[in-house]
């Protein structure tokens, strides 16, 4: 059985389709289409079926997804390893919540690269539910996010990456004319500025308006931390924020924190991976990193 077979299957449901896995293995859709064709033809078992426009997976394909998995798993620590295991290579996928890669992972990632300057590193800046989902899956080796996100019970091993307080923030021109968000049944003609709705700490924030009754004018999303910062900053609106990421602009005086009832919301960050998941060295070498930063 060709090893090539068995990885383009794993890129498909890797990838979600017969044409994306194409383009991420640089194959013809008629190459695809023929190793699939081979590999059935040796398993004498179909394992796709059109449904409509979409090629999906039937039981024989279903049953053989965790085989599949393990051979390439398999392969993997193969390629890994290496009597000195200070040589590191390999790929490693890691997904991050977008504060955390802005102001927490800067100095691991350059740590990381000094040790490891052969391991392709591909980082996506990514919710946190969707992080917690992908490592769920098993498409991402490492994730780095929020815990508060919850609903991965005992699938996921998890390191501490630090608890942090949060903080309402606003310009001194804002906060001198809407200081107020302690009591409750109000109208504040401001937007909020922050990441889309499943941000966690929106979340919090949201949730804390709605128990006091307190409306803002509207909601203004943005993926990008700097950018909500640099708006907040120009007073076009508020954020809540976690507080190390904006410890420079309070220190400086561009922003300045608005009192709420929020005195004890914290939000816990962790390293984690899938529990059932080969722990490469590059893998480890990241772990190791994050737990001595946290220390």
């Amino acid at each position: 059985m060709e090893l090539k077979y068995l990885q383009t299957f794993g890129t498909i449901i890797e990838e979600g389709s017969f044409t994306k896995a194409a383009e991420k293995l640089h194959y013809t859709q008629s190459t695809i289409t023929f190793q699939i064709g081979q590999l059935e033809q040796e398993l004498s078992a179909k394992l796709f079926e059109r449904v409509g426009r979409r090629m999906v997976l039937t039981k024989a394909g279903e049953q053989l997804c965790p085989y599949v998995k393990d051979v390439l798993t398999s392969v993997e620590q193969l390629r890994c390893f290496k009597n000195d295991l200070a040589e590191y290579k390999g790929v490693l996928k890691i997904g991050v919540g977008e504060t955390l890669l802005c102001d927490r992972l800067p100095p691991i990632l350059k740590r990381f690269h000094d040790c490891a300057p052969n391991t392709r590193l591909f980082l996506r800046s990514m919710n946190c539910y969707d992080i917690r989902n992908e490592l769920l899956e098993g498409t991402l080796d490492l994730g780095v996010f929020y815990e508060n996100v919850g609903g991965f019970g005992e699938h996921l091993t998890v390191f501490p990456f630090g608890s942090y307080p949060m903080a309402l923030v606003a310009s001194p021109e804002i906060k001198k004319e809407y200081p107020d968000f302690i009591t409750p049944n109000q109208n504040i003609p401001l937007p909020l500025i922050i990441n889309e709705p499943a941000c966690v700490f929106r979340q919090i924030f949201e949730q804390y308006l709605q128990k006091k009754s307190i409306v803002l004018d509207h909601t203004i999303e943005l993926w990008s931390i700097p950018t909500i910062k640099n708006l907040v900053k120009s007073s076009v609106g508020i954020s809540y924020l976690p507080t190390f990421s904006v410890e420079k602009e309070l220190r400086d005086g561009e922003l300045e924190e608005i009192e709420t009832e929020l005195t004890e919301a914290r939000i816990s960050a962790v390293c984690g991976h899938h529990r059932k998941k080969w722990v490469s060295p590059a893998m480890e070498l990241f772990i190791q990193l994050i737990q001595d930063h946290s220390r």
